[in-house]
């Protein structure tokens, strides 16, 4: 079917049209839901937005609207991330324009101003661009929802990314009800590519939605390279070699025009942020830093300088992985293992960011074992293996606060909200009296709470739930969301202006004078006021680097697939990767003091140091699993011989440090990595209470249980933490099956512990062949771990040089 309107702008542009734009217009115009998965770069964003404004000004459309006494809101444009806003709204703004279109596109993100607010309340644009956040605080306010009465389209970007979250679950419960107020509404999504793109689509449709499938049939070139070190270090250990090949890394950026240098890590940003303008000073104005702790005002300084080509380079993290549209880059440099194929293919993407250009991806191994994750990459760009997102279900908090954004706005039925709840995948197994249990909880505090007024929230007035108290509309309204984290503290220096923001978890451990790197710069910590931390700059040469909560994650099952199939290749006589290649004789020295498993074989090594005795275990399983792994193999051994484990673990071991020796061979070793009673092992032999404790706090702050503070008055951690400590122990002590207590612990198992990939882990290791030695020092599989657990015990300084004297030992040995 054609489409007018964008006909004479790619007609004007001098472009063509993609076949699934096409298809993506002839879809809308038959009024079908859908999802659309194209890569980065070749106008995802046109191929939805030109059927949306092709119906708007339709013959027919423009008949209904001419009967409507009010102009209301025809489409939604739901994105992850303000910046992400932003671009969108350029995009759409410059066709209107170039169109000469009466079609009126707003923002309405946290930046938004509260008179900007009221105007788009009372007088709502054609299209809004928003955040899931804002929906349901359009939902939380009088008349919300006949404020979407005239909606036709919602579009929810980068639904890949907010699938796998709770923000995915706000999303479910916004579309349940305004399917429910405009049942002709049409839905579409724009993701990337992700292993369960068809359970993608059925979540976001909704169970009684068909919808289609738009998949664009192009293959986007992209060129890796694997970053080698001029010599090979036999015994590496975790961290060392990235700031290593600093040289090399800037020796690419220099053969480029613009290029961004992706870390997994705020930290990292910072460090080789500051490596970089210290020993190349040259790059002073021609090098920024981009993380999602800086202010706005930096990040956006840092985005439209990337667009007018301004820098050389940006060192960033994820903040920039998503569709944030500057000019294209020409070469993207990876910092260390992305942890994820999906990951490194959207930072790849971010390069030749154009129809037809090749994308250029730069990956530098940060210490010697991890350069064979180039091979893995390799293979699994090559084989297309690229990871699930696994969505959310029963998230119960989420319910309690959307039952309470419902109930501030124009009050609900229970019994229609339990009915469209029910279709969504979150909550589709929930029953009647979990529902009710929920309800429980705002009306009268539940079983344990009833004797506490702050809990009997609601009121029934005409037959709909509703707040009436304005003080607890308000605080609702404020605590609106299911993003959470440490408190955050406010970085300023003395003259006001904001730099950013830390983790109060991190700012507590300084003392006044203590310096830090932060924003590219170095600071000196004046005083604490309120949630305020005031610096100044300092010219002292050594300062900590930040360390934020959000950087820790694991490899993902796929990657870790892959790493195991590079692993396999070692043994092969010909037909070798360059990185494996290179690797050789750190696996030739493997083999000689210990050994090196086949693809089918398990490597466990137990060594007595002047440390104690140590016993490593190689699964390739990823950090966060290898953590519960080693937990419950240290319980087991504790039943047989009793003693007590200190664990290290990295993204391919796991080690078990002991005072005690104790008798090992294949019998045991089978029985403590059988699959069976792992659950029961679980609960005995980690803190699981104390995990969900821990992990209780940001469900009971999504719920509403505890509130988080006014802004710019937030309570202390310490103090929200007690707060939910409390909730946690009334319930565990009274009320067992609480929802909130229950889901706690789900998480812990689901999520934190990730109970599905351990059990995966040991029902594989019981197939496998265990090859079992004794070897008298430290094998180079063994020094990365070791290295791990030997930091805890120095200064950073003790630690490098002592651990260089450990290694020169090893190699002299």
């Amino acid at each position: 079917m054609k489409n007018e309107l964008a006909d004479v702008w790619f007609y004007n542009q001098g472009w063509t049209a993609h076949d699934f734009q096409k298809q993506c217009w002839t879809e809308i115009a038959a009024n079908r839901s859908g999802i659309l998965n194209a890569p980065t770069g070749y106008g995802k964003t046109l191929a939805i937005w030109f059927g949306v404004i092709q119906q708007y000004y339709s013959a027919s459309y423009q008949q209904q609207i001419s009967k409507q006494r009010k102009k209301g809101l025809h489409a939604l444009w739901i994105t992850p991330l303000r910046a992400l806003s932003k671009e969108i709204h350029r995009v759409t703004e410059g066709v209107s324009a170039d169109l000469d279109l009466d079609y009126q596109i707003e923002l309405r993100t946290g930046d938004t101003s509260t008179a900007n607010r009221l105007k788009q309340r009372k007088n709502p644009p054609q299209a809004l661009i928003t955040t899931p956040e804002s929906v349901h605080l359009l939902l939380a306010t009088k008349q919300g929802q006949d404020y979407f009465k005239q909606l036709e389209f919602i579009v929810v970007d980068e639904w890949h990314e907010l699938l796998g979250s709770k923000r995915g679950v706000l999303i479910e419960l916004a579309l349940s009800r305004l399917k429910n107020i405009n049942p002709n509404l049409k839905i579409w999504g724009i993701s990337a590519t992700i292993g369960n793109l068809g359970q993608a689509k059925d979540i976001l449709l909704g169970s009684s939605n068909t919808g289609v499938m738009v998949k664009a049939k192009i293959n986007k070139k992209i060129t890796i390279q694997t970053v080698l070190p001029d010599s090979l270090e036999k015994f590496p250990w975790a961290g060392h070699l990235g700031i290593r090949l600093l040289d090399k890394v800037v020796n690419i950026v220099n053969q480029y025009g613009t290029t961004l240098i992706f870390t997994n890590t705020r930290s990292q940003a910072e460090i080789w942020y500051q490596q970089i303008i210290s020993q190349y000073p040259e790059f002073a104005g021609l090098l920024a830093i981009h993380h999602g702790s800086l202010s706005d005002e930096v990040r956006v300084w840092v985005e439209e300088a990337l667009h007018a080509g301004r820098l050389k380079a940006v060192v960033c993290t994820s903040s920039l992985d998503l569709g944030v549209d500057f000019r294209p880059v020409d070469c993207v440099i990876q910092i260390g293992s992305p942890k994820g194929v999906a990951r490194f293919l959207q930072r790849a993407g971010r390069s030749g960011h154009r129809p037809d250009a090749t994308s250029i991806i730069y990956y530098v191994p940060t210490n010697s074992l991890e350069i064979i994750e180039g091979d893995s990459l390799k293979f699994a760009v090559k084989e297309k293996i690229v990871e699930q997102r696994i969505p959310y279900i029963r998230s119960f908090d989420v319910l309690t606060q959307y039952l309470m954004t419902l109930a501030v706005g124009d009050g609900f039925d229970p019994q229609q909200i339990f009915a469209e709840i029910t279709q969504t995948h979150c909550f589709e197994s929930v029953t009647q009296e979990e529902f009710d249990q929920c309800m429980g909880l705002l009306l009268h505090g539940g079983t344990s709470l009833k004797a506490y007024d702050d809990f009997h929230r609601l009121e029934l007035i005409d037959g709909l739930y509703k707040v009436t108290s304005r003080k607890l509309a308000m605080r609702h309204r404020l605590s609106i969301g299911a993003i959470v984290s440490d408190l955050m503290m406010r970085v300023k220096f003395l003259s006001g202006k904001y730099l950013g923001s830390i983790e109060e978890s991190f700012i507590s451990k300084l003392n006044v004078g203590d310096v830090f790197w932060f924003s590219g710069r170095q600071l000196e910590l004046i005083q604490v006021i309120a949630n305020d931390a005031i610096v100044k700059a300092s010219e002292k040469k050594k300062g900590v680097i930040p360390s934020w909560m959000g950087g820790r994650f694991a490899i993902s099952p796929d990657l870790g697939i892959a790493i195991r199939h590079s692993f396999s290749n070692i043994h092969r006589k010909s037909g070798q990767s360059e990185e494996i290649k290179f690797l050789q004789p750190l696996f030739l020295e493997q083999e000689r003091v210990s050994g090196l498993p086949k693809a089918e074989e398990l490597l466990v090594e137990y060594t007595e140091t002047k440390y104690g005795f140590h016993l490593f275990i190689y699964p390739f399983d990823g950090k966060l699993v290898h953590e519960g792994m080693a937990q419950v193999i240290a319980y087991r051994l504790g039943q047989i011989t009793p003693a007590t484990f200190s664990i290290a673990t990295n993204e391919y071991g796991i080690e078990l440090l002991s005072d005690t020796a104790y008798e090992l061979n294949e019998q045991i070793l089978k029985q403590i990595f059988s699959p069976a009673n792992l659950h029961a092992d679980i609960n005995s032999g980690i803190n699981v209470q104390e995990m969900a404790r821990r992990r209780f706090r940001d469900i009971a702050g999504i719920a509403g249980l505890v509130f988080q503070g006014f802004p710019g008055k937030q309570m202390k951690s310490k103090h929200l933490q007690a707060n939910a400590a409390l909730f946690f122990s009334v319930f565990s002590e009274y009320e067992s099956n609480n929802l909130l207590l229950r889901e706690s612990y789900d998480e812990v198992f689901d999520f934190q512990l990730e109970e599905g990939r351990m059990m995966k882990a040991f029902e594989r290791i019981d197939k496998h062949q265990i090859i079992f030695r004794k070897p008298d020092k430290l094998t180079p599989f063994a020094f990365p771990i070791f290295s791990e657990s030997f930091r805890e015990r120095y200064s950073n300084e003790d630690w490098q040089s002592k651990l260089e004297k450990i290694k020169l030992q090893l190699i002299d040995g």
